[in-house]
């Protein structure tokens, strides 16, 4: 398959070279995406660089990471590449494990495959403490909201999709930052494609890293939220009505009822002192237990429903 390798670069001048000159020989074309980077990063390749797949793309404002990879993902799909992989320029993501993302959408296992510092736990020993809580807390909010309960580490940024999947995504309407990759999970699961983790590990070097943890916290959860709100509409509603449909609905009915009911009545006692029969309570209770209990066999549905089919061989 024609493979196309995409790399943002926004301050990554001193490590870009060092990436282009690993990236194996199997890839047609190499697109540097200089996004409105303060140390040209993109002239420097040019000039630096003789390798005849690369093709620098600069942007006039800078775009974000989610914004440059877009750029890079719609030069790839117009110059016919069938196989798009995503790979920073600041020396963090090995190049030669390339193969390893690519197979496996070769094969037809998979529409998409993106990295997992998860998996070896020697790996985990470079990875600051503060950011590896972040990405375990992170994983488990994305689960939620992809859909995708069987992969970790969800903003990593290593990633490789099949062109074919990419184009029924509004790439248009992905977040232009470093929601980038949380959101993409989110967008390929509303269309069932099949995503798989692929191991490697976490390199720290000199670099330094553009990402806020101020600016995540706030930002993050309500992007999230509103995420697992649409892909909850979109898969058990819109698309498709079955039994996790069912429990849900019958679960979140109950739940409220009861909750409503007994604080409806633990009131009415504080104001009149009388205390609340037996059977007003159970009324309260009995709902809120079967409605919770309902509720957890839909998230045990959800969690069994992830896509295992790839959608790219079925595509024209």
């Amino acid at each position: 398959m024609r493979i196309g390798v995409v790399i943002p670069c926004f301050r990554t001048r001193d490590q870009v070279l060092g990436v282009l000159a690993r990236i194996p020989a199997a890839v047609e074309r190499i697109y540097v995406i200089d996004d409105a980077c303060p140390q040209n990063t993109g002239d420097h390749v040019s000039s630096s660089s003789n390798d005849p797949r690369i093709t620098v793309i600069t942007h006039a404002q800078n775009r974000g990471v989610g914004g440059a990879t877009v750029s890079g993902f719609l030069a790839a799909i117009a110059d016919g590449m069938e196989i798009v992989v995503k790979i920073d320029g600041d020396g963090q993501m090995d190049p030669s494990l390339l193969p390893h993302f690519v197979r496996p959408i070769e094969e037809g296992r998979a529409d998409y495959t993106k990295g997992n510092r998860f998996f070896r736990l020697d790996s985990l020993r470079g990875m600051p403490a503060l950011r590896l809580l972040g990405n375990a807390a992170l994983s488990f909010v994305n689960k939620l909201s992809s859909g995708y309960w069987d992969i970790m580490d969800p903003t990593n940024g290593y990633v490789a999709v099949h062109t074919k999947v990419l184009k029924l995504i509004p790439l248009e309407k992905l977040a232009p930052r470093y929601f980038f990759e949380s959101d993409l999970l989110f967008r390929l699961g509303t269309l069932r494609a099949a995503v798989l983790d692929v191991p490697m590990d976490a390199i720290y070097g000199d670099e330094v890293s553009n990402l806020s943890i101020s600016r995540v916290a706030l930002d993050f959860p309500m992007r999230y939220v509103s995420r697992i709100v649409k892909r909850t509409f979109y898969t058990y509603f819109l698309r498709d009505f079955n039994a996790g449909t069912v429990q849900f609905c019958a679960g979140l009915a109950l739940l409220l009822f009861g909750t409503l009911w007994g604080a409806r009545h633990w009131l009415l006692s504080i104001s009149t002192g009388v205390v609340a029969s037996t059977g007003t309570v159970m009324i309260a209770a009995l709902p809120i237990l079967l409605g919770g209990h309902l509720l957890i066999s839909a998230l045990n549905f959800d969690i069994g429903n992830v896509p295992r089919r790839a959608l790219h061989p079925t595509l024209s």
